[in-house]
């Protein structure tokens, strides 16, 4: 096995455990969380949680944050989230029994639309990568980027997009199974939206609650 080989399956093991794969699929709200309330979250004990905090540090994909006493983690970053979010979309998707009108609302509200670390997901963010596609202000021919039509309408809008990052990026959305916006663009286009009040969150996750939200874009969209 050569070196790369074996840094690689070693990252890939980190994953290949359910109450790290919980941990990190928690994440993707972009929060900051502690232990304890990952250790609830993945009915784990708190020194169980630890060590599995400890391997993901240590290993790259989680970054900690200490205030005072506390310890909080969350994931390293924009490109550990999109990574995790598209291995959740590959994975065989299970149909999970639903027997309560609360746990069929979690989950359509899931599926409506969410955001996936910065950016917007869900049947929302593919919309808005659908109906910017359809307006031309974005190219898929190479990767994907936005195009001097979509550089002009994010300045109309007022959406200033922040340097040192990868401008655009496609993420696989994990129940559309299609690409919505991820990298700065992406983020600068869920803060935009967040800020105008176009979607708003639904405590206790990642759900969100739109708005007409493709709409106030200027863009047309079905959701």
């Amino acid at each position: 096995m050569t070196a790369e080989g074996e840094e690689l399956a070693g990252w890939a093991r980190m994953l290949a455990d359910g109450t790290r794969a919980t941990v990190c699929m928690a994440l993707l709200d972009g929060r900051a969380w502690t232990a304890s309330e990952l250790a609830r979250l993945a009915k784990v004990s708190r020194p169980t949680i630890s060590e599995h905090l400890n391997l993901l540090v240590n290993g790259g994909l989680l970054t900690e944050v200490r205030q005072g006493r506390h310890r909080y983690v969350k994931l390293a970053g924009p490109d550990t989230a999109e990574l995790i979010e598209g291995l959740a979309a590959l994975a065989p998707r299970r149909t999970e029994p639903v027997n309560s009108l609360k746990a069929v609302s979690k989950r359509d509200a899931f599926a409506r639309a969410r955001t996936c670390y910065d950016h917007l997901a869900g049947k929302l963010g593919v919309a808005l990568a659908d109906a910017m596609t359809e307006r031309g202000l974005i190219d898929w021919s190479e990767g994907v980027a936005l195009t001097p039509e979509g550089q002009a309408w994010l300045k109309d809008l007022g959406i200033e997009v922040r340097r040192g990052r990868q401008p655009l990026r496609s993420c696989l959305d994990v129940t559309e199974r299609r690409p919505h916006l991820a990298g700065a663009v992406g983020a600068a286009l869920c803060a935009h939206a967040l800020d105008n009040g176009w979607v708003t969150r639904i405590p206790g996750g990642r759900a969100l609650r739109v708005h007409g939200a493709v709409q106030a874009f200027g863009l047309e969209s079905g959701v």
